[in-house]
């Protein structure tokens, strides 16, 4: 029967190099990070309205599908 532990090292790769995706997340700035994550939430919290209030704001449910479906890094 074998343990299972958690942990919170990275995977290293062969020669002992980050995998890629490590290596590009371990450069990038905190505060990226966290603006990437704001606009993930506004964007869930945009598609959470419903149309009347929509409607106030002076968005179609047109514009409101454009906008969810992009990526969280694109502005």
């Amino acid at each position: 029967m074998t343990s299972r532990t958690a942990s919170n090292a990275v995977p290293v790769g062969p020669a002992g190099r980050l995998p890629f995706p490590f290596v590009i997340l371990r450069r990038l700035h905190p505060r990226l990070l966290a603006r990437w994550y704001d606009r993930h939430l506004q964007r869930l919290d945009l598609a959470a309205i419903d149309d009347h209030l929509l409607r106030d704001l002076g968005l179609t449910p047109e514009d409101v599908r454009r906008e969810c479906a992009k990526s969280f890094w694109q502005a």
